[in-house]
C-alpha cells in the first residue's frame, strides 16, 4: 500500500504542476493538489519500512491526507458550480474546476483502495 500511496502522491503533484503551467497561473492555489500529493509521496515513502507501527501510522495519516483531499476540493467545486448556475453563468475559473475534480476523483480511489486495505489487514490479523 505505501508504493500506492506513493504513485497517487506523484499523481497529485503532476496535476499540481500541470494545472500551474498549462494555464499560465500565477496563483500559487493552483499548486495545492502538488502539495497534497507531496504529503502522500512522503507519507508512503516513510511507510515503506519495515516496522508495523511506523507503516501503520504513516498510512493512517496518509489516508487522513486523501480524506482531506477529497472534502475540501468537493466542497469549492461543488460552490463554484452552484455559483455559476445560480447566477445563469460560465464557471468563473474552469481550469480550477477540472483540477479540483481531477483531485477529488484521484483521491477518492485512494480513500477507498486504503479502507479496502485497512479492512484486510484487520482481518487477517484476527484470523
Amino acid at each position: 500500500m505505501a508504493k500506492l500511496t506513493i504513485v497517487f502522491g506523484i499523481l497529485l503533484i503532476v496535476l499540481g504542476a500541470a494545472s500551474f503551467v498549462l494555464t499560465g497561473s500565477s496563483h500559487p492555489t493552483s499548486l495545492i493538489p502538488a502539495a497534497f500529493g507531496l504529503v502522500l509521496a512522503l507519507s508512503g515513502g516513510l511507510a515503506s519500512g519495515e516496522d508495523a507501527k511506523k507503516r501503520m501510522l504513516w498510512m493512517h495519516i496518509a489516508v487522513t491526507v486523501g480524506l482531506v483531499g477529497f472534502i475540501f476540493p468537493a466542497v469549492m467545486s461543488i460552490k463554484a458550480l452552484v455559483h455559476a448556475h445560480a447566477q445563469q453563468t460560465e464557471v468563473a475559473h474552469p481550469a480550477a474546476v477540472h483540477s479540483q475534480l481531477i483531485m477529488v476523483f484521484l483521491c477518492l480511489i485512494f480513500v477507498i483502495l486504503c479502507v479496502r486495505s485497512f479492512i484486510a489487514a484487520r482481518r487477517s490479523r484476527t484470523v
